[in-house]
């Protein structure tokens, strides 16, 4: 069976007024926060061969109606988060390697 691949792009532009371009590849909330999980995209193939393919993850938080991405400043914070993402995405992987192969 084949299944459409239609990725949630994101756009954010940074402090200096720079557009980025991402692929959301999961959210999740906890008692601490909203957080997502975002890859990189490029529109310059020399650009997505030297970046580091690591994934981004960020906090959201949201004020008169507007949604934010921040860094989490926590470490601890950072890699409980990092490692329910790691998680979540091990799983989804092997999810669909398991359906391909049938």
């Amino acid at each position: 069976m084949n299944k459409e691949y239609d990725p949630d792009i994101v756009s954010v532009i940074d402090e200096d007024g720079k557009e980025h371009t991402f692929e959301e590849l999961d959210r999740i909330e906890t008692d601490k926060g909203k957080y997502v999980a975002l890859l990189p995209i490029f529109d310059d193939a020399d650009e997505q061969l030297e970046d580091s393919g690591e994934i981004i993850i960020l906090k959201v938080s949201e004020e008169n109606g507007e949604t934010y991405l921040a860094a989490i400043e926590d470490d601890a914070e950072f890699e409980e988060v990092g490692n329910l993402f790691e998680d979540r995405l091990i799983d989804l992987f092997e999810l669909e390697e398991s359906e391909g192969e049938e």
